[in-house]
C-alpha cells in the first residue's frame, strides 16, 4: 500500500454552518449532492452530514462531542500566523481550547475545535519546512 492520505471526510451536524465557518477561515468549497468539498493543497477536506458518513462507513450514527482520538494540524509560515488564524477561527465561530504559546518542544502552536468539535492544531514549526506552495516536509528524524 503506498502511503497516502487523499482526503479527510469531517462528519458534520449543520452542513451549512460547517460551510459557512470554514469559509469565514478563508477557504473556498464547492458543493455536490450535499457534501462540500475544499482543496486543501495535495488533499482535499470534506463536509459531510455526520449521519449519513457514519452509513457509509457502515457504522450507525452515534452521539457527537467528545474528543474523537484525531487532529488535525495547520503549519503556517510564522507565530504571528498562529495568533491570526486563532482568532479568525474564533471569529468565525470556533472555541480555542489552547491559546498560542511555546509548546515543551519549543514551537508555537495553539489549538481550536470546528463548529463540530473537530480538533485543530495551528503550529508554527521551523523544523517541518513549509515549501511556496504549503507542501510540508518531514525532516529526517535519524536514529541518534
Amino acid at each position: 500500500m503506498e502511503q497516502r492520505i487523499t482526503l479527510i471526510t469531517l462528519g458534520v451536524s449543520d452542513l451549512a454552518r460547517s460551510r459557512a465557518f470554514y469559509e469565514a477561515l478563508g477557504w473556498r468549497g464547492q458543493e455536490v449532492e450535499e457534501t462540500v468539498f475544499f482543496q486543501a493543497g495535495g488533499l482535499g477536506l470534506v463536509l459531510w452530514g455526520r449521519e449519513k458518513l457514519a452509513r457509509d462507513c457502515g457504522l450507525e450514527p452515534g452521539p457527537g462531542g467528545g474528543f474523537g482520538g484525531i487532529v488535525l494540524a495547520h503549519n503556517v509560515r510564522s507565530e504571528a500566523g498562529v495568533d491570526a488564524l486563532l482568532a479568525a477561527a474564533e471569529q468565525a465561530g470556533g472555541t480555542v481550547t489552547k491559546a498560542p504559546a511555546r509548546n515543551p518542544v519549543g514551537f508555537w502552536s495553539g489549538a481550536f475545535l470546528d463548529p463540530d468539535g473537530h480538533a485543530w492544531e495551528v503550529a508554527h514549526n521551523p523544523g517541518f519546512p513549509l515549501a511556496e506552495d504549503g507542501t510540508l516536509t518531514l525532516p529526517d528524524f535519524g536514529t541518534s
